[in-house]
């Protein structure tokens, strides 16, 4: 399938935070809250780091593990060599996570697993005597199922209602067919729209649990990619975790060392999560509470379950699938259980990872390189030309819709609606007054800056008189700009944070992802427009 395809700098965008901004220009103010930067000399420095961070043994139970979350899954060849690989030394992963949103949820679910691929076959060619896995981590112990128990079709919002306590991926499928039947009302009647509607009843109604549909969902997208999945919700894994989870019990590292962080980053940058004491929730069926620790004792929040210090550190030993990492601690959970050398994510996951450096420091952990993943609009062909005809340009889509219109419609205007001379010369005029009154009578400043204030404000309500009156006029051209813009970015939100792939799967059916995985470069760091071609 052929496409046009180009990229604008995500900076440019207006839809990344001013900490994401700093980090994509290499600003210096922040380079202490991360390691390597995401180019070939910092994977270099990385994989050196990383390569005397993780035991043999270790690996062993990660390949075990691993083997056993999967050994119902058909995989493929290079899913299985992967596997394999990860007992190798020489082996590293390159790691994204996600929800377990129902039909994956947003669109750049998709985003996210194909940059890992795409960064694991560059690295690959980079360092041809190293082994590289892309890695999706199942967020299964998470507990707001109200964030993941739908996906928008088309502006309409699927969900499933359902009663969940605990870690999500625990929740069995149960009522799910309600969604189905949904599904088969709304989605169109193509050979691509009978193959998700397929898809759906082999993940979701032929599977027990939601962590077990999103393992096999993820796996039938991605297998031909070698997609390693892996699930935390493990006993195995928790306990290669359980000095860490000792030692946050015990001692508040991440409290401490956060805490500290927080207090300097926030001086530039809004803070996206604060820690806790103790950043550990105790997990159960149907229940994922937090841990506290009060009057020498250890209570698990709105439960009557307390244990004494030794009681606790005795359960961490016999039963470590017992301690869920909260928001702060699962990144180290990750480092620790996986060879990884750069966790991929959004600009929220990037800005709390980076309130982690120090506790990752002060624990002896490597801290990963962090990669914004790639972020897509798709236009369709017929969308492209009406962008054409508006004299829209790519950069011109991005803006505020109320500066889109303003600036359109001063182009075509055929009467000079910016007052930007006029404001000027004023502001020169009275300067010439303020500059008299000084030498001359100083009172009469007061009066000068008045009319001065009086004057620009004139001009402003006259230039937006001027300018509704000239929307009236292009009515039509109006209309079309905010159509098209809705259509690109739904309830003025980015395409990929609303829409479902199984939008653009319908159309495009299973040349989707390859066309994705082809174009996307994970290292350019650029926010990239693709308009496929039938």
């Amino acid at each position: 399938m052929e496409q046009i395809s180009s990229t604008v700098k995500s900076q440019d965008t207006g839809y990344f935070s001013k900490i994401i901004c700093d980090y994509l220009d290499q600003k210096d103010s922040l380079k202490r809250y991360y390691n390597n930067f995401p180019n070939i000399e910092g994977f270099k420095n990385q994989i050196e780091e990383k390569s005397v961070s993780i035991s043999k043994e270790d690996r062993k139970v990660l390949y075990d593990c691993l083997k056993r979350q999967t050994k119902h899954l058909s995989l493929s060849e290079a899913t299985q060599e992967n596997l394999l690989l990860l007992q190798d030394k020489n082996t590293f992963t390159v790691t994204t996570g996600h929800q377990l949103n129902l039909f994956t949820g947003p669109l750049y679910f998709l985003y996210k697993i194909i940059s890992a691929i795409n960064l694991a076959g560059e690295l690959k060619e980079n360092f041809p005597d190293k082994n590289f896995v892309p890695v999706y981590w199942m967020a299964t112990e998470d507990h707001d199922f109200e964030e993941i128990c739908y996906f928008n079709y088309k502006g309409k919002r699927l969900q499933w209602d359902k009663d969940v306590q605990g870690a999500v991926g625990r929740t069995s499928n149960e009522g799910l067919d309600g969604v189905f039947k949904m599904i088969e009302e709304y989605f169109g009647s193509n050979k691509h729209a009978v193959k998700l509607k397929q898809l759906f009843q082999d993940a979701y109604l032929k599977h027990s649990t939601l962590t077990e549909a999103t393992r096999y969902l993820a796996n039938e997208l991605f297998a031909a990619y070698g997609l390693v999945i892996v699930d935390g919700d493990n006993s195995d894994l928790k306990r290669l975790f359980t000095p860490c989870i000792k030692e946050e019990l015990t001692r508040q590292i991440c409290f401490e060392q956060v805490s500290e962080t927080n207090k300097a980053l926030g001086e530039s940058y809004a803070i996206q999560v604060n820690p806790r004491e103790v950043n550990l929730f105790f997990l159960d069926d149907d229940l994922r509470e937090r841990i506290l620790f009060e009057e020498g004792r250890y209570k698990i929040n709105n439960t009557d379950l307390v244990f004494s210090k030794d009681e606790m550190m005795d359960l961490v030993e016999t039963s470590p699938e017992k301690f869920s990492p909260n928001v702060l601690m699962r990144p180290l959970f990750q480092e620790v259980i996986l060879p990884n050398i750069c966790y991929i994510g959004g600009g929220g996951e990037l800005a709390y990872w980076m309130q982690l450096k120090n506790f990752f420091e002060k624990v002896s952990i490597p801290f990963p390189i962090l990669l914004l993943r790639n972020s897509v609009l798709i236009i369709d062909r017929k969308q492209r030309k009406k962008m054409t005809r508006l004299g829209l340009s790519e950069q011109d889509i991005f803006l505020k819709q109320n500066d889109l219109v303003k600036k359109k419609v001063k182009e075509i205007s055929d009467v000079n609606i910016d007052f930007s001379q006029e404001r000027n010369d004023l502001e020169e005029m009275f300067g010439k007054l303020k500059s008299l009154s000084d030498k001359t009578d100083k009172s009469f400043s007061g009066a000068v800056l008045a009319q001065e204030k009086k004057q620009l404000n004139g001009l402003d309500k006259l230039e937006k008189r001027l300018l509704r009156a000239q929307k009236r006029k292009y009515e039509e051209i109006v209309l079309r700009i905010t159509s098209l813009q809705d259509q690109l970015f739904p309830k003025q939100s980015l395409q990929e944070r609303q829409a479902n792939f199984s939008e653009f799967y319908e159309i495009y059916g299973d040349e989707l992802i390859p066309m994705l995985v082809q174009i996307l470069k994970p290292l350019n760091l650029k926010f990239d427009l693709i308009s496929p071609d039938l």
